[in-house]
């Protein structure tokens, strides 16, 4: 079999997965794990490399996420992600480790406590394939987005130093607080100094007039693994640069300068990336499952253990682990409640349905998988590390056993937690229409200041375009959607002058649109910088001008040689 096949065969169930879990109503990243253990068992076989795993897969999508993260909104919601994202992992890390200690004594607590770092973090991509996002409150997807945005880097962290300390045998918690603290920090600091380099660079090139799109998009597909190797070159984390790297990238509006058929191929080019990388991250778990399994079997007779005894194990780490996720958001939505009380602000009462969706919502994935294969084997360089197949197999069962839980229960939960549909997305649409009122007031005074240099030869055809645009923005502002635009170029005539006089009234106003929609998308930004408008509403309505612009800039070119072809003709 070729090298290429394997990969060639991957996408294929990829793009193919998509319908087909609509059609028989499964989770996405289920149907995909599914499908990769059906092929690893057909003999398709994929090497999981972990460091490879985590440079090609983890930085883009992470870095996807942070740049589509509503800023607003994830400030509103900061205080509980900072709290779930670093404090759930360690308390996860502390209590899992001490569960699994009382259950399995004959298991060291640094072992245990390694086991629950690398199962702390949780994986976004596969809960949002569970919920209907429209259906539930905004709040509750920004948190578990945040949430997952963090928390692989904290777990990672302190997955490395109960790892190292499992092994060497020292541990010092001073030491390794200043160590997480320095990891942190830097690896933020790395992401955010890239970026501003990468932005300085970029309008100096805009400056001077280049401006190729393909080249735009990518060197911004190059810029998370950028982040992510210099981070982690410099010994601090790569995945928290990679996700700095999204949130500055954001905020400076990266796109914000470049031609309207930059930001399109860019939307584009990352929907499928993060389309493939999602699908391939869940296949390659699947394509592992059959080796793990059979790893769990031997360890099971090794030890002389009924195998159902390491499921039943697996699945009393998860309920362990649901339990005091459970806890833990109870207390910071709790604290919140009281802080907020305390300063006479209004606070959200956490309900008990909306604390079980975010704990139910805890799901482990490849990031788990990845780190608890990265432990050292047992071969000629050394021992290994202590107890890894017992480990591995553990780790995979909480994987399954949570994707299986959340896919079960989590639309059951979430149920209750739907708004009503006339209030749902009753902020959201309130947000867009001002945004829409304020976008058609810079038009219309774009339109209105249009005035050409003396002599205007077409002084007359200028006015008649003028008048019809001012005309169809006023009617814009009352109906607020409906243009009401007319065919100036209506009906049939066989002169040559009608046509031709017909055609510069076109291109005068494709012209005056487009200098609308300029003042349209300067008013967007300005909006957005006031903090009145979500990065979510500027580039719902952002997309809408870049696809006008870019039908009226074909017709704007195409134009001038019709007008020249109706002179001549």
């Amino acid at each position: 079999m070729h090298v290429a096949t394997p990969v060639l065969l991957l996408l294929l169930v990829i793009a193919v997965a998509g319908p087909l879990s609509r059609l028989v109503r499964l989770p996405l990243p289920l149907l995909l794990i599914a499908a990769g253990a059906a092929l690893a068992v057909a003999g398709v076989h994929v090497r999981f490399e972990p460091d490879l795993f985590l440079l090609l897969f983890i930085p883009p999508l992470l870095f996807s996420d942070a740049f589509l993260m509503p800023l607003r909104e994830f400030r509103q919601v900061q205080g509980v992600v900072i709290a779930m994202a670093v404090g759930l992992v360690l308390f996860s890390t502390l209590g899992g480790g001490w569960l699994l200690h009382a259950i399995v004594p004959e298991l060291p607590l640094v072992v245990g406590f390694t086991l629950a770092a690398i199962l702390s973090p949780t994986d976004a991509v596969s809960v949002g394939s569970m919920i209907d996002e429209t259906q539930v409150p905004s709040r509750f997807m920004r948190i578990l987005q945040g949430e997952a945005l963090l928390n692989d880097a904290s777990g990672l962290v302190c997955f490395k130093f109960a790892a190292a300390a499992a092994m060497t045998g020292s541990f010092s918690l001073a030491s390794a607080s200043a160590n997480f603290a320095l990891v942190a920090l830097g690896g933020l600091a790395v992401g955010v100094v890239l970026t501003m380099g990468f932005n300085l660079v970029n309008s100096q090139l805009q400056r001077i007039g280049f401006d190729d799109p393909a080249t735009q998009c990518t060197l911004v597909v190059l810029l998370p693994f950028a982040a992510y190797l210099g981070a982690e070159h410099l010994g601090v984390s790569g995945i928290l640069a990679a996700v700095s790297a999204g949130l500055y990238a954001n905020q400076s509006r990266i796109f914000g300068r470049a031609q309207t058929l930059t930001r399109l191929r860019a939307t584009s080019v990352w929907a499928m990336v993060t389309f493939v990388f999602n699908g391939m991250v869940f296949l390659l778990l699947g394509l592992q499952l059959p080796e793990i399994t059979a790893t769990g079997i031997a360890l099971a007779r090794a030890v002389h253990v009924p195998l159902w005894r390491l499921g039943l194990l697996a699945t009393m780490l998860t309920v362990g682990l649901l339990v005091l996720r459970l806890l833990w958001i109870w207390l910071a939505l709790g604290v919140r409640w009281g802080v907020a009380r305390l300063r006479g602000r209004t606070a959200i009462v956490p309900t008990f349905t909306g604390t079980l969706g975010l704990a139910l919502a805890g799901v482990r994935g490849a990031v788990t998988l990845a780190g608890v294969l990265s432990l050292p084997e047992a071969g000629a360089e050394g021992a290994g590390f202590p107890h890894r197949d017992l480990l591995v197999t553990l780790a995979a069962g909480v994987i399954v056993v949570s994707l299986l839980g959340a896919a079960l229960l989590l639309p059951l939960v979430t149920r209750r937690l739907r708004e009503r549909p006339d209030v749902a997305r009753r902020p959201h649409d309130d947000e867009v229409e001002a945004a829409r009122v304020a976008m058609a007031h810079a038009a219309l005074d774009s339109v209105q200041a249009d005035h050409a240099p003396e002599p205007d030869p077409d002084a007359q055809a200028r006015a008649e375009v003028r008048g019809g645009l001012v005309a169809e923005f006023q009617r814009r502002l009352r109906l607020l959607g409906d243009s009401g635009e007319e065919d100036t170029t209506r009906g049939e005539h066989d002169g040559r002058g009608w046509r031709r006089d017909a055609l510069i009234r076109q291109r005068l106003e494709s012209s005056m649109r487009l200098r609308a929609l300029r003042a349209e998308r300067t008013r967007l930004g300005e909006l957005r910088q006031r903090r009145q408008i979500s990065d979510t509403t500027e580039r719902e309505l952002l997309r809408d001008i870049d696809y006008e612009e870019t039908v009226l800039a074909n017709q704007a070119q195409a134009l001038p040689r019709q007008v020249d072809e109706a002179s001549a003709g």
